[in-house]
């Protein structure tokens, strides 16, 4: 079984709000997830989001690989950086 971290789309039409979630790759966008980490709101100028930082870097040293769209928002969030230091 292959788990991911990617986004899970909620909020109304037009105004999009995601969960920043870890799930199976099989499971649908919006389905059955393991654990959420985080949410991001592109609506707002600039984009928000926010990290539960303990449970994302517990999940990326279990092997958990995000999504190039969740990679550059965790590069940003600089919790990318940080896993990356505690791997090398």
């Amino acid at each position: 079984m292959a788990v991911k971290m990617r986004l899970a789309r909620a909020g109304a039409k037009k105004k999009p709000f995601y969960q920043i979630i870890v799930a199976d790759e099989r499971s649908k966008r919006d389905g059955c997830f393991i654990e959420k980490v985080g949410t991001y709101d592109p609506n707002q100028d600039p984009a928000a989001f926010t990290f539960e930082e303990n449970k994302t870097l517990e999940w990326l040293g279990k092997g958990v690989q995000p999504t190039d769209t969740v990679k550059q928002i965790l590069k940003k969030a600089g919790i990318w950086q940080k896993f990356a230091a505690k791997a090398a």
